[in-house]
């Protein structure tokens, strides 16, 4: 569909009909020992992006990209400072310029604010990307989420739930996309290989 902004990855672009409806908030949830930080940098590839480091600083930020797949051009990184950082975040937003993604890595700390001021920043956040035109992605952690998890996964058009299974002798990543409003949700769990860079995994598994 002409209207849709690809993520990226073809396999799950071609599932999408196109990839993500302009204007939307995207929640990556995956477990802190994954590697779905590839889907942001494969999201931050398809066009202009602002990365909103919560944890980690902009140098480390800047080190990890710069040894994905050669590094990714058009990649501004802000750090959103220390906590509360829900109001850096809500200032750096407001920079966002049109047809860009905003990657917030992770999301949890802003999740920590009070509940009103947390729906505040959804809400105004989800303005800004409709009116821009652009896609914000959030990532978020399994374990011990915030109480406003909730709230940011009623609030969020697509929801991409990635699993990763390390029992028996290999690593196994499946992709889940439970939650797409105003399209159809996959039926399917899309298994991917997470090495330099994202594939679908072809292997089949034996039972």
């Amino acid at each position: 569909m002409a209207d849709r902004l690809p993520t990226g990855i073809s396999v799950l672009d071609r599932q999408l009909d196109g990839g993500i409806p302009p204007g939307s908030i995207l929640l990556l949830t995956a477990d802190p020992a994954s590697q779905s930080e590839s889907l942001l940098y494969e999201i931050a590839a398809t066009r202009g992006t602002l990365y909103v480091t919560t944890v980690r600083s902009e140098q480390a930020v800047r080190d990890a990209v710069d040894r994905y797949s050669g590094g990714l051009d058009r990649l501004t990184i802000r750090d959103a400072g220390d906590y509360p950082p829900i109001d850096n975040a809500t200032r750096l937003v407001k920079d966002l310029p049109e047809s860009s993604n905003l990657l917030v890595d992770v999301v949890d700390p802003l999740e920590e604010a009070d509940p009103t001021r947390y729906r505040a920043f959804l809400n105004e956040l989800q303005t800004h990307m409709v009116n821009t035109g652009s896609i914000a992605v959030l990532h978020a952690m399994h374990r011990d989420a915030p109480e406003n998890r909730a709230l940011t996964e009623h609030m969020a058009d697509v929801v991409f739930d990635l699993k990763t299974d390390t029992d028996g002798s290999q690593i196994v990543n499946r992709l889940a996309v439970p939650k797409f409003r105003g399209g159809g949700s996959l039926e399917e769990t899309i298994k991917l290989k997470l090495t330099d860079g994202v594939t679908i995994d072809t292997s089949r598994d034996i039972a």
